[in-house]
């Protein structure tokens, strides 16, 4: 599985990549040839195949999950109900943006993987194994630096293993879930705290319509206008987006 796992971030890395030296990546070549099995070599290679269709079709998760994707589309969608807008930005703008952020911040940990693992590999210096182990290991920092130690703690915990020595002796199959809580709650907190602005207008004019005697009237209606006009006045959208970046380390 091992083998399979790391073709596709490797394929998930090169995407948008260019080495130090501006060589242009080598486009792969795929034949798929219909015939009978003759020799248990040519079954294995068949099971292959099938195994790595079924990987690939796990890649949206694997980005998803091991990338700064989860946090950022979290805040952004906090960001929009805050707003009261809902289909503003549509979704396509707010999950497209939120790809690009994932790639600007995820850029130097997929150059390294690209200077450590891929080229070594198309250069054939290294063997498959090789470069899994080199690979990982970029991907493997930045979720530990952005995953809290409760988190590790529970997943290792329940995942029946020996106490680890050290946060880099974390299985990754207790690194990635503990990851992907990290991120849900970190973008929880960022989206509570941009809800509260907000909160405050919509109860400043509740309160003024209450007084006026005009309940009838959705107070939705009358904020909406003054929470987009505070929104763009404090620059909202630098404002969120520097928060994000800045909040990976």
């Amino acid at each position: 599985m091992k083998r399979w796992l790391v073709i596709v971030l490797l394929m998930l890395v090169v995407v948008g990549v260019v080495d130090a030296q501006d060589k242009a990546l080598p486009l792969p070549k795929l034949s798929v040839e219909v015939g009978k099995a003759t020799k248990p070599e040519d079954v294995s290679v068949t099971l292959q195949i099938l195994f790595l269709m079924t990987i690939l079709s796990l890649a949206p998760a694997i980005l998803i999950l091991t990338t700064a994707f989860t946090r950022i589309v979290v805040v952004l969608h906090f960001l929009r109900q805050a707003l009261s807008l809902q289909q503003v930005p549509p979704s396509q703008v707010i999950i497209g943006l939120a790809m690009f952020l994932t790639f600007f911040v995820m850029a130097p940990t997929w150059s390294r993987v690209n200077q450590e693992a891929i080229q070594p590999y198309m250069n054939n210096t290294i063997t498959l194994q090789q470069a899994y182990d080199r690979g990982v290991v970029p991907i493997r920092e930045f979720m530990l630096r952005q995953t809290r130690e409760e988190d590790l703690a529970l997943f290792v915990r329940l995942a029946s293993v020996d106490k680890p020595q050290s946060r880099e002796d974390v299985p990754l199959h207790a690194l990635i879930p503990a990851y992907a809580i990290s991120e849900l709650r970190i973008g929880f907190q960022i989206g509570f705290l941009l809800f509260i602005p907000f909160l405050v207008i919509d109860m400043v004019i509740s309160s003024i319509l209450l007084s006026m005697g005009m309940m009838m009237l959705p107070p939705v209606l009358i904020s909406l206008p003054f929470k987009v006009l505070l929104f763009v006045l404090v620059d909202g959208w630098h404002l969120v987006v520097r928060s994000l970046l800045e909040s990976f380390h």
